[in-house]
């Protein structure tokens, strides 16, 4: 995903996990015929699905084919009017460019969670943020269920500018504490020091 999106306004929470595939119980261990994807809800009256797929497109390279089932870059479609406009606008990007888009778009069937480990993977790198949401959501399901976790994640990230965290942070409900080592965070990704985007 491209810094230009921010921390996406309307998406209500992520969780990272398998799909796609007939094998019962994945795990990262033993895939099957999954492939390892973001699960995303978010609020139609803040984001369309059309902007959603816009932010997917720009999230990788679309002429690149997978080299395997695992790092599929795919779209997981719940009705047929999602799958007609997914794949509309990849018609119309592979169209644009005079090149194939390899990007699959497939049926939604099955989601499973990811491991514990793998859920809010940068709010997790920052531990005083991390006791903080485990404070509020001392379950593992209510932290990776959290909006507010969902949003932490994705400033930690380096997506999100300063401005919308400032008009964001008195929603949030963090401490002072929280707030001031997020600012510096977001800072320090702003200026290049965040990690690289992972799956």
């Amino acid at each position: 995903m491209e810094a230009r999106f921010g921390v996406l306004r309307g998406v209500v929470r992520t969780r990272v996990g398998y799909a796609g595939g007939r094998h019962p119980y994945p795990t990262y261990k033993n895939l099957g015929d999954h492939t390892e994807t973001v699960q995303v809800d978010y609020d139609p009256r803040q984001i369309s699905y059309d902007e959603l797929l816009e932010v997917f497109w720009a999230s990788h390279n679309l002429g690149i084919l997978p080299w395997s089932r695992q790092y599929l870059n795919v779209i997981f479609y719940e009705n047929d009017e999602q799958r007609r406009k997914a794949e509309s606008s990849r018609a119309r990007l592979a169209a644009a460019s005079g090149k194939p888009v390899f990007s699959a778009i497939l049926p939604a069937t099955s989601f499973t969670l990811a491991e514990d480990y793998h859920q809010k993977y940068y709010l997790r790198q920052v531990p005083e943020l991390l006791e903080e949401m485990r404070r509020y959501y001392p379950s593992l399901s209510g932290l990776v269920n959290s909006t507010v976790a969902a949003r932490l994640n994705g400033y930690l990230a380096g997506f999100g500018t300063s401005t919308q965290l400032e008009a964001e942070l008195p929603l949030l409900g963090l401490s002072t504490q929280a707030q001031e080592i997020l600012r510096v965070r977001l800072k320090g990704a702003s200026a290049g020091q965040s990690c690289p985007l992972t799956k």
